[in-house]
């Protein structure tokens, strides 16, 4: 009895955590991570807007702005938002933005 017992957990075990690989494989594949070219930045300050901006965003999961460079990268969930989201976000901020090549 003990055996059939512990021959299902193991064999459970093993279909749950395929399950559970695909699902988070799936997940992987949802996150991106883009660089904008952000205007308008004149000061220090200017980048703090800029992340706060991305980061209200729903799916957006870090985002990092840099003074020097111009840019933004954002890190977020493909199936949650878009990167026409991620500008217009930076856009209603008084930065617009757009895709670096």
């Amino acid at each position: 009895m003990f055996k059939k017992i512990l021959f299902i957990f193991i064999f459970l075990t093993a279909i749950g955590g395929s399950f559970f690989q695909t699902v988070q494989a799936g997940e992987e594949a949802s996150i991106k991570t883009v660089t904008l070219a952000v205007e308008n930045m004149t000061c220090r300050m200017c980048p703090i807007t800029v992340r706060k901006s991305l980061k209200k965003v729903d799916g957006v999961i870090s985002a990092s702005s840099d003074f020097d460079s111009k840019t933004a990268t954002v890190k977020f969930d493909s199936h949650k938002t878009s990167i026409d989201a991620l500008i217009a976000a930076t856009t209603n901020a008084g930065y617009p933005s757009s895709l670096k090549q």
